[in-house]
């Protein structure tokens, strides 16, 4: 191993120590804990140490944030496999839910702390100006963003739904990235209530979020041929509610005697 390649991995063990450490506060403290000084004390360094690798802690921040939206993808990515498009989208909905509650401080920082860590992981560049939104990147690249893959991964599905003709006419005339946007945004609503307010809304998660998707991609088709056939008999039964009752055999004889 030459002295270059040598003092780069030394550099990059470096690096992930400082991410270590800066995770771990986030996770124990909040995100408000976190400091360049409690991060150099943490890994015994001083604090100038950290600005060779870091500019501020903003940019600790941004490089959390992307960590956090690859671990969201690394939830996504093995429900690629599940073969209707309604069913996966749904998969990926609890997913996405349930990832929110077990990393609520990661899930915070993505989401819930500065517009500008959000706008980095997810489709942006770290060094856009957030007041101006100035960025080289070109509108629509996504590149290995991995917040942007995770997005487009459900824009997939919704564009297998349009093609089989599974959407309603209002839906289908809409795009897929604007149909995701909102059901990505309807689930972050369900999150960030769970995390913020204790007492609403009162009813289970998992039935809040079943609920949810149902009402976005349509009940399973086990739940609805129930509903059908629950249907049916009922309408059976208020049928022969409505016809005369047969009078009895001996009767009817009487009555024709």
């Amino acid at each position: 191993m030459g002295i270059a390649e040598r003092k780069h991995r030394q550099k990059q063990a470096l690096r992930e120590r400082i991410l270590d450490a800066a995770r771990r506060i986030v996770v124990r403290e909040g995100f408000d804990a976190l400091s360049m000084r409690k991060i150099a004390d943490a890994i015994e360094y001083s604090p100038a140490t950290l600005y060779l690798h870091f500019a501020s802690r903003d940019d600790i921040a941004r490089a959390l944030c992307a960590e956090g939206y690859a671990q969201l993808l690394a939830t996504f990515v093995p429900l690629v496999q599940i073969a209707d498009p309604a069913e996966r989208l749904k998969a990926l909905g609890r997913a996405y839910v349930a990832f929110g509650v077990e990393h609520p401080e990661t899930y915070r920082l993505i989401f819930m702390e500065d517009p500008s860590y959000t706008g980095a992981a997810l489709g942006g560049d770290a060094t856009a100006n957030p007041q101006t939104g100035d960025s080289s990147q070109a509108p629509g690249q996504t590149g290995d963003d991995p917040g942007d893959a995770a997005l487009h991964i459900m824009i997939d599905a919704l564009d297998e739904l349009r093609a089989a003709g599974r959407l309603s006419a209002s839906v289908a005339s809409v795009e897929p990235a604007v149909w995701a946007e909102a059901l990505w945004a309807n689930l972050h609503g369900i999150v960030a209530l769970n995390l913020t307010c204790p007492v609403f809304p009162s009813a289970p998660l998992d039935t809040l979020v079943g609920l949810t998707l149902d009402a976005w991609l349509g009940a399973p088709q086990s739940v609805a041929a129930d509903a059908s056939t629950g249907a049916v008999a009922r309408g059976k039964e208020a049928a022969d509610s409505t016809r005369p009752t047969p009078a009895p055999a001996g009767k009817r004889k009487a009555g024709s005697a």
